[in-house]
């Protein structure tokens, strides 16, 4: 097993300005429960948040999607026994499948309500530490859904309010009901989109930035070779980035970072993670994992340090035109849909 180098310590830091303090570097839940594969055995995922407890790594991220429903009481099992204190836990509604299997956003008051009490149950918890969006109702006005999660901070059901994926107009709409603490987006090396508008949005506010797949959802942990050790039940395999096509003119991204690791002595994970952590104190990557040696890997990842020509570097190996593919396919439910309708909605 890898260890965690005896120098590295998990910092904690302050995320947005709203009063929430949480370690530097988060933990991504979400492989758990699936997605990345079937769920894996709950003993060892236990195993694993309590390592990352002890190792510093405090702040949780999770969903009611994630399983769905299942991470979230896989969690609320893991914070038993006097965790729960140790931790700061986030989690997100506003996601589901629906009968015909497709993806649904939902953020409608009456659902937000609902959401949040099954979380609160389901966590073994009786305050919510982040609350996130999920992701961005076009259908519902966001000072609606934002002012229903306010009621729910003033009843102690939540303690900070977090959107994920959300446009720089809806951030500051958001904003303007309740203090937003946090913005969740994709953010890494290859995944850039979100630098023009909505970073400068997020620190004109003062609001912390989660950045999630913080290591090109393991394309910075294994390359190209990634692909072919994936089960058929990992949806990165519909990825447009990861198909033939697009996979083998990407690997030359990962060659040049690799080579940059090796003269730092370092991984290439641990180089691009270091990268997203060099953005700035208001920035905190949630790296997933289902392995304590990759856990370990990551936090590895604080000691690396880069200078303003090696980031430049780094940056150019995965400029604009080298990257290949969309984060998603056509894009759906990112910030590049998020825009909801004026106040004048009413509820169906």
């Amino acid at each position: 097993m890898a260890d965690v180098p005896a120098a590295v310590v998990v910092p904690r830091m302050k995320l947005g300005s709203q009063g929430l303090e949480v370690s530097a570097q988060g933990l991504g839940c979400l492989g758990m429960a699936g997605f990345y594969g079937p769920p894996k055995p709950e003993a060892d995922m236990i195993k694993l948040i309590h390592h990352a407890v002890a190792t510093g790594v405090t702040f949780l991220d999770t969903s009611d999607f994630y399983g769905p429903h299942t991470n979230e009481l896989l969690l609320g099992k893991a914070l038993q026994g006097g965790v729960r204190e140790k931790v700061q836990v986030a989690t997100k509604f506003g996601l589901r499948t629906g009968e015909d299997g497709d993806r649904e956003v939902h953020g409608h008051p009456a659902y937000v309500r609902v959401a949040c009490e099954g979380s609160l149950q389901r966590l073994g918890v009786d305050c919510i530490d982040l609350y996130y969006q999920h992701r961005i109702d076009e259908k519902v006005p966001i000072e609606v859904t934002i002012s229903e999660i306010k009621k729910l901070v003033e009843e102690g059901k939540v303690k900070y309010i977090g959107l994920c994926e959300a446009s720089a107009s809806t951030i500051r709409r958001a904003h303007a009901v309740h203090p937003i603490t946090a913005v969740q987006l994709e953010w890494s090396l290859w995944s850039r989109d979100a630098e023009e508008e909505i970073i400068p949005t997020c620190r004109e506010l003062g609001i912390g930035i989660v950045a999630y797949s913080p290591l090109g959802r393991g394309f910075f942990t294994s390359g190209p070779n990634l692909i072919g050790s994936l089960s058929d039940q990992d949806f990165r395999k519909h990825l447009p980035r990861f198909q033939p096509e697009n996979l083998d003119k990407n690997a030359r991204i990962f060659e040049c970072v690799n080579t940059m690791a090796t003269r730092k002595g370092c991984t290439p994970s641990q180089l691009a993670l270091a990268w997203v952590h060099h953005q700035g104190s208001d920035v905190f990557p949630i790296p997933g994992t289902t392995k304590i040696d990759n856990f370990n890997m990551n936090v590895g990842a604080l000691s690396v340090k880069l200078t303003i020509d090696e980031m430049a570097e780094l940056e150019s190996y995965a400029a604009e035109g080298n990257v290949q593919g969309d984060r998603y396919p056509h894009m759906a439910s990112t910030w590049k849909n998020s825009e909801t309708p004026p106040l004048s909605w009413k509820p169906e």
